[in-house]
């Protein structure tokens, strides 16, 4: 290894070293301003090779982005890198992650907790909680695979609290209602009629192609999620494994979809049939809940609003799960104040077990 002068004037250092399969490279870096900047560089390179956690903070991050960013959605990803970027890396890259105590994350908090946004609000206890999260998974990380000792962030303890929002849906008779408002325009017609009648996500109801249906069968195959992410249309693996499944679609909905991709002049059967975005859709809940005067609900909740159509129906939580690609636990939990008969009709029926 050595740190010299290059024939600009800069500084340069080459280093030796041994990749994971044990074969010998040699790294060259240029351009910096003085020999003590090559000589940083170079510790600090050796550091990351031999995986001393004497490293800098943002040396580990480097190290925790290569193992962590293929292995997760590019989305899931983006937002791992925003939080990353603004709210860690500002206050911890150049500390050594192993002299990073519990006493500093507290610090840190406590910076966190007097932070605005663009509006001047204070960050939500569900948004200081998922970036305490974050912080703690790269210590995680460390421990697990790279021998930190421990996890300052777990000893300082969490910030902020889970807050689920107010779950909000609609009767079948509002949504018929705001059903009538989106008539004018067939694309919104009909996405509305497959998130309500399917309980479909909307990155499942925005990647679907006419392909994904069997109008014999009447079936919709949801296999994919689109996102639009940094200008780019991305279609991905839908949310989890549990999310791959076929829908039965009621009759009246397979005639509808079936008369719609047939008007659609040109359809490849690998197009979107629903060239549009999430936010065309939250506008156009803007527009029909204003004319129709009903609730504003957000268009996740539609999803919710089928869920509830069900349970009102009678089925069960595993039928549910099934449909809307959940497991049955989490209808039980989520949507427990949606059955409200099931705990009287339990006492009722032991009480004719226990007098037979």
């Amino acid at each position: 290894m050595s740190v010299s002068k290059d024939p600009n004037g800069n500084w340069m250092v080459s280093v030796r070293h041994k990749d994971y399969t044990g074969k010998t490279k040699q790294t060259l870096k240029r351009g910096f301003k003085t020999k003590r900047e090559g000589q940083e560089w170079e510790r600090e390179f050796l550091s990351k090779e031999n995986l001393k956690l004497d490293m800098l903070f943002s040396s580990f991050v480097e190290i925790y982005t290569v193992d962590i960013k293929n292995r997760v959605k590019l989305n899931t990803w983006q937002t791992k890198k925003h939080i990353i970027a603004t709210k860690i890396l500002p206050y911890f890259q150049d500390r050594k992650i192993n002299e990073i105590r519990a006493s500093d994350i507290i610090a840190w908090q406590n910076q966190m907790m007097r932070l605005r946004d663009k509006n001047g609000n204070k960050y939500s206890p569900t948004y200081l909680k998922t970036i305490h999260n974050q912080l703690s998974a790269i210590f995680n990380h460390a421990i697990k695979f790279y021998e930190l000792q421990s996890n300052p962030a777990e000893k300082a303890g969490n910030m902020g609290r889970e807050k689920n929002q107010e779950m909000l849906f609609w009767t079948k008779e509002e949504y018929l209602k705001f059903a009538d408002s989106m008539m004018d325009k067939p694309i919104s017609f009909y996405a509305f009629e497959l998130l309500y009648w399917c309980g479909l996500r909307v990155g499942e109801l925005l990647a679907l192609t006419s392909k994904d249906f069997n109008f014999e069968k009447s079936t919709v195959r949801i296999n994919k999620s689109y996102q639009r992410i940094e200008k780019e249309d991305i279609v991905t693996e839908p949310k989890t494994p549990k999310s791959n499944r076929t829908i039965s679609m009621p009759d009246f909905l397979c005639e509808e979809i079936q008369e719609y991709i047939n008007s659609i002049y040109k359809l490849k059967p690998t197009d979107r049939i629903f060239p549009i975005s999430k936010h065309y859709l939250h506008n156009e809940m803007d527009r029909g809940s204003k004319e129709q005067n009903i609730k504003r609900i957000r268009v996740h909740d539609i999803r919710h609003s089928h869920v509830s159509l069900l349970i009102d129906m009678g089925f069960s939580a595993v039928a549910i799960a099934d449909r809307v690609g959940h497991e049955s636990i989490d209808i039980t939990y989520r949507y427990a104040h949606l059955f409200p008969t099931k705990q009287s009709e339990i006492a009722d029926r032991l009480d004719i077990e226990r007098n037979i």
